[in-house]
């Protein structure tokens, strides 16, 4: 079988290693850092401890697949995994409460109903209803294929319109969805949330990003035990039990070709490695974008997914026990110039020092331009957050504020992708097989894009493509 390299050890990254060494072949993973998971990191201090990157797993059938794939130990063996109830806690600008349950249709629409009054959840369910039909339309071709050589034609909106009287009133942007479908305030910024949350404004995101409530609250939201660093911990001791190589400290410079081809990469320590197949985890813009438009030989091929948006962290360290009946996770909507957060609150005795303690994450999506003191912004963050956690202005030990050139340092991009969409050629990521022959691209930053389960649905999309060459028809 061949010598694979594969560059970066993000999530989507060792998920194509594991599964290609599966497979038969010898997979060499080369990472500029001294550890693993990419954008899954981790921050301690203090006996407290923070995820950097994402804090709950939607879709866990996709690492269910890979643990499947690739072992005897279930996923269920190597990572404590729990749903989340209620998914989340939404604290709206007028107040306004309401808990939504985990993966119930009719819990949401009761919550609603009772929280914002009587219509809201029918209105929101048949939302749903055509939120499934995008879903539907868009998930073999944005999720389990790999994607067609002229994407042009995921351009088309797979939304339905509305119909109004005689009319089909198209709806090509998620605002006008929510305008024209929810009308009440708070049912728009529920909506626009889920799409913001990503990098998505809700004023120029497809119609589309509708399919993005619908994932979450068909499939539900999980918790990892000790965080979702502990599931990049188990993705790499998979990819150790199938003796795949990592080299880490050592930075990939340049992708080595020879005929038109893929034959290896150069190191920082000039020391060129061959092989007969390449595989990028990492961030497009970060190595490949200039080169990318040269070697595609041609102007309309899309190199990667721009959405110029990145991510304010802060972790909070808090004295006193979380109260009885918080929420793991609440989504504080903007009110009075603060911004929209997401608090993180688990209660989990692993993620802090004694029950008398209680570690807190707060984070907000924000433009990567133009700079700005983000550590004022950070205060803002956590006045927001004080609506979610009582007493949390004297209960504060210390802070620790991730900025989007942090993101930078640690993925080589302040940008955090997004997931692919349809109805909107610029908003869909890398392909996984690039303009050159033997160099594919994996994670975040390529098909089927950001998040991460789209980041592990890349890996079996890009291993795919090398097993079965062109044969392969996509994941099953």
């Amino acid at each position: 079988m061949g010598r694979i390299v594969v560059i970066g050890a993000g999530l989507g990254a060792m998920a194509t290693a594991a599964r290609l060494a599966v497979a038969g072949h010898a997979v060499t993973v080369y990472e500029r850092s001294s550890t693993y998971g990419g954008a899954v990191g981790r921050f301690e201090r203090d006996g407290f401890a923070f995820d950097t990157g994402p804090g709950l797993l939607h879709l866990p059938a996709v690492y269910r697949d890979l643990f499947v794939k690739t072992g005897k130990k279930p996923l269920e063996e190597c990572v404590g995994l729990s749903q989340v109830d209620p998914a989340a806690r939404h604290v709206f600008a007028d107040g306004t409460r309401v808990d939504l349950p985990n993966a119930s249709r009719a819990g949401t629409l009761a919550a609603l109903d009772a929280a914002l009054g009587a219509g809201a959840g029918e209105r929101w369910g048949d939302f749903l209803v055509r939120a499934r039909e995008a879903w539907d339309r868009t998930r073999r071709p944005l999720l389990e294929e790999p994607q067609p050589a002229d994407p042009k034609r995921l351009a088309q909106e797979p939304y339905p319109a509305l119909k109004a009287g005689l009319l089909r009133r198209p709806t090509r942007r998620l605002a006008q969805v929510g305008e024209r479908e929810l009308r009440d305030p708070r049912l728009i910024a529920l909506l626009g949330s889920y799409a913001e949350a990503y990098g998505f404004p809700a004023s120029s995101a497809p119609a589309s990003a509708a399919v993005l409530p619908y994932m979450e609250q068909t499939f539900g939201s999980w918790y990892v035990a000790g965080g979702i660093r502990a599931l990049a911990d188990a993705v790499y001791e998979r990819c150790r039990e199938r003796r795949v190589e990592f080299v880490f400290d050592t930075a990939v410079t340049e992708v080595v070709e020879k005929d038109g081809r893929a034959v290896g990469v150069g190191l920082e320590t000039d020391e060129t490695v061959d092989a007969d197949h390449v595989v990028s985890g990492i961030p497009v813009p970060a190595l490949y974008v200039d080169q990318l438009v040269d070697w595609g030989g041609s102007e309309d091929w899309a190199p990667h997914q721009v959405l110029g948006t990145s991510r304010v962290t802060v972790h909070l360290a808090l004295r006193g026990a979380r109260e009885e009946g918080a929420a793991h996770r609440t989504v504080v909507h903007a009110e009075d110039g603060r911004p929209t957060v997401t608090v993180l609150r688990p209660d989990d005795p692993a993620l802090r020092p004694d029950a008398e303690h209680e570690a807190v994450t707060v984070t907000a999506t924000v433009p990567t331009h133009p700079a700005r003191d983000w550590q004022e912004y950070a205060g803002l963050m956590v006045e927001a957050a004080g609506r979610a956690v009582p007493g949390l202005a004297g209960r504060e030990l210390w802070r620790h504020v991730r900025t989007p050139d942090d993101v930078r340092a640690d993925t080589g991009t302040a940008e955090v992708p997004g997931p692919a969409l349809g109805g909107a050629v610029a908003l869909l990521p890398a392909a996984n097989v690039s303009p050159v022959p033997g160099l594919y691209f994996a994670g975040g930053w390529s098909h089927p894009g950001g998040g991460l389960a789209h980041a592990g649905m890349s890996g079996a999309l890009v291993a795919g493509l090398i097993v079965e060459g062109a044969d392969f028809r996509g994941s099953r």
